[in-house]
């Protein structure tokens, strides 16, 4: 198997490829992982201009020899690309495998609402240098995307019923900024899993407004929580956890809160593949 890592927002270290190299050739010796010399240039907030990055992303897409994207970080910038590559990616583009988070919803919603690849939620390479078991977090991703393996699904999927029903994660601030585009698929019968990351929790609460009344998310199925962590403190006490929070905009939104799903920034991070598991 050969993975292509690209990175359409920030850049990263070069000892993340280093890491990652030397895990590799001691889990999955069998795989090829090639780091496109675009993951380590800077221009100022992203990891090159946006030519760059979309010529980057493009090439590996396009490429017949490589069997999986994993996109190297988060951060912020690949939305500024879609416009770019989605007319340009060809049928090898449409066979892969994509499988990253945080930012990187910009473009799982967007590959998977025109059906291509098979996009999925999950720990990226960045991750190799997080503290608590990050060699752990990272060889899930690499044995989800390697061997297919169900051991790295976030648990809820695999259960009997969560294996039926088809799935999306996003982190919450991601998904509000789609709604409303069309980068954002249809999720109509889904459960909608939603993470979050280093905001307050007045912003928290803001966003899941955005969530429960917006008409393009009124088929799903239900949805789950998965982390909020980093929280920044409220200049005054913010007086609901977000758990009762997405109670009660999932009322108000008509949807099952259907409880807790082990995503998010932390090194308990699981798979979401979308649809159908």
């Amino acid at each position: 198997m050969r993975i292509g890592v690209v990175s359409p927002a920030r850049s990263i270290d070069i000892l993340v490829e280093n890491r990652v190299k030397a895990l590799i050739a001691l889990t999955f010796p069998e795989v090829d992982i090639v780091f496109h010399p675009q993951c380590f240039m800077v221009e100022g907030h992203f990891a090159g201009s946006d030519a760059v990055r979309a010529a980057a992303f493009l090439e590996f897409a396009n490429d017949a020899g490589i069997d999986a994207i994993w996109f190297a970080r988060g951060g912020y910038g690949s939305n500024r690309i879609l416009e770019t590559i989605l007319p340009q990616l060809n049928a090898a583009a449409k066979r892969k495998t994509y499988l990253g988070y945080s930012d990187m919803g910009f473009m799982l919603g967007a590959l998977y609402a025109r059906r291509i690849g098979r996009p999925a939620h999950g720990p990226m390479p960045s991750e190799v240098g997080r503290k608590n078991d990050a060699a752990h977090c990272v060889s899930r991703a690499l044995a989800w995307l390697v061997n297919g393996d169900r051991k790295s699904l976030e648990p809820t999927i695999d259960s009997p019923a969560g294996s039926r029903r088809p799935h999306a994660a996003f982190n919450l601030s991601i998904l509000t900024s789609l709604i409303g585009s069309k980068y954002l698929p249809d999720l109509t019968d889904h459960v909608l899993m939603i993470e979050e990351v280093s905001e307050p929790l007045y912003r928290v609460d803001r966003m899941l407004f955005t969530m429960a009344h917006a008409t393009q998310l009124k088929g799903i199925a239900g949805v789950r929580l998965g982390q909020v962590n980093d929280v920044i403190d409220n200049d005054v006490t913010f007086n609901e956890t977000p758990e009762q929070m997405i109670v009660r905009w999932c009322a108000e939104m008509g949807v099952p809160y259907l409880g807790r799903a082990q995503i998010g920034h932390y090194a308990d991070n699981c798979v979401v593949p979308f649809g159908v598991a």
